[in-house]
């Protein structure tokens, strides 16, 4: 009985390892630290930076127009007629809020050691945006904004929420939840007016205004995307936002400083939900304006878009730029001259940029150091645990590191010197974008590195346990027969004898 129970317990400890060891495999944080930031050393565009993220927004429900051939966000839309740049931010499942933000934000994807976390919080310090401003000041829910202060260097990212149940899935209208925001905003520059302290914090450079909106997403759930409450809050949401770019710019005297950045983390299914990677989750939309974005640029060629969206939105006409979402934290931070978040993964989308084909090579330029920079700390990790005879380098490094890399890396520097421009910043650009890509694939290939290697051993862990366990049995089994066998032969012994007394 004994020997059953601890066989029994071996195999539960057995198979919990196994479980285990999938977490391990496949949820293994793919950050890395240590690296140094990166900056474009030329004068940036903006002073300061306002981003407002409507949580849950799909890009048709703000693009599509109405049956009248109005817009349900005729300021958004103002915007991308006349003096933005627009386009669709595509996500990556998961389709959450905690990764959607870290993405635009921080600039990388969803960090799958998370999930034991329900995507509600990453238990890994990353970089972000707001961490490398000089100033941060946040709106919104109380499950977002806490993530990026807690990774502050320094006490410069300010929250300002509501109580957590306010969030409220079974409201009749969320939408008091953006209104929240606005209200709280514009308390918030009344205040900055008396009081000299704040106000000369406001007017340094480097600063970022950060709304964060729950009330579509909220609502979505409740009652569908398809919903009146749904579609209503996109129009209070647009006019909120109307109403924000007007106090700002008043209250910075019109300097022609600040840029504004409108996006969505993720969108929703028809039926209310998000996760998955349903192009009505994945399609977000990006409206970019102010200092330093390009303004509306009328095309007619027909654009290399065969999702059918431009024809549906009756936005053809204009130029399309579509990014993916962990290229808005590069952008940003480009915008108004700080480090790109070292843990970036995303590329500088140059079309959003209005500025002189110089800062634009050097920008892009930054972009590649830092993302090279990341893949330098990651194969070094990597080599450092590895048995040097066994280690096998990213294919494209290993062949051109002390050769080609030196010569694109020269390449570029050359090319960003003024007496080339403006002949060679296309090349520049295209150099500077496959040292990225080949940066990218080979942190990739870091990161699953062990990931073969792992799943044979559990493989051949699981195929030995499974072998040990049909031997017990077959042998248990065996036993019984020999008992069985060797208690017949005594019976029949004993018969036998018993007979032969008798006689």
């Amino acid at each position: 009985m004994i020997l059953m129970m601890t066989f029994l317990l071996v195999g539960l400890l057995v198979h919990v390892v196994f479980f285990l060891s999938i977490f391990d495999i496949y949820f293994t944080s793919p950050l890395v630290h240590g690296m140094t930031p990166q900056a474009t050393p030329m004068a940036p565009p903006a002073s300061r930076l306002v981003l407002v993220v409507a949580d849950g927004l799909r890009a048709d429900s703000l693009f599509t127009l109405l049956p009248n051939g109005s817009s349900r966000a005729p300021y958004l839309r103002s915007v991308i007629e006349e003096k933005g740049t627009w386009g669709v931010s595509h996500t990556r499942v998961p389709t959450e809020s905690r990764p959607g933000h870290v993405a635009l934000i921080a600039g990388f994807y969803e960090d799958v050691s998370a999930i034991a976390k329900g995507w509600k919080e990453n238990p890994v310090e990353f970089d972000s945006v707001f961490n490398e401003t000089r100033n941060t000041w946040c709106w919104g829910s109380p499950d977002i904004l806490p993530m990026f202060a807690k990774g502050a260097s320094g006490d410069h990212v300010y929250t300002h929420t509501y109580p957590a149940e306010e969030e409220d899935f079974a409201s009749t209208d969320a939408s008091r939840l953006d209104t929240w925001v606005f209200t709280q905003v514009k308390s918030f520059f009344q205040s900055a007016k008396s009081n000299s302290s704040l106000r000369a914090n406001l007017l340094e450079d480097e600063n970022v205004f950060f709304l964060h909106l729950l009330g579509i997403d909220t609502n979505g759930h409740a009652h569908r995307p398809m919903s009146q409450e749904y579609l209503n809050n996109i129009g209070l949401v647009d006019t909120g936002v109307a109403e924000l770019v007007s106090m700002v710019e008043d209250f910075f005297g019109h300097d022609g400083r600040t840029a504004y950045v409108f996006t969505s983390d993720h969108g929703m299914t028809n039926w209310g939900s998000h996760g998955a990677g349903h192009p009505s989750e994945t399609l977000t939309p990006l409206v970019a304006w102010g200092a330093g974005v390009n303004y509306a640029h009328k095309v007619t060629e027909v654009q290399p878009y065969k999702d059918g969206f431009l024809q549906d939105w009756k936005l053809e006409h204009l130029r399309r730029v579509d990014v993916n979402q962990a290229d808005i934290a590069p952008l940003m931070a480009s915008l108004i001259g700080i480090p790109f978040p070292v843990n970036s993964v995303g590329v500088l989308p140059l079309l959003y940029l209005n500025n002189s084909d110089h800062f634009k090579a050097e920008s892009i330029y930054t972009n590649a150091i830092q993302v090279l920079e990341q893949y330098k700390i990651k194969m070094s990790q990597k080599k450092e645990t590895t048995l040097s005879f066994l280690f096998t380098p990213y294919h494209f490094f290993f062949v051109t590191l002390h050769s080609l890399l030196i010569r694109l890396l020269q390449d570029i520097f050359d090319l960003v010197q003024p007496v080339h421009f403006p002949s060679s910043v296309s090349c520049q650009i295209s150099l500077c974008r496959s040292l990225i890509a080949h940066a990218l694939e080979g942190l990739l290939y870091y990161h699953t590195y062990d990931r073969f290697f792992l799943g044979c051993s559990v493989v051949l862990g699981f195929v030995g346990w499974t072998s040990y366990v049909v031997l017990v049995i077959l042998k248990t089994h065996a036993n019984l027969n020999r008992l069985s066998n060797v208690l017949k032969k005594c019976k029949i012994e004993k018969t036998h004898l018993h007979n032969y007394i008798k006689i």
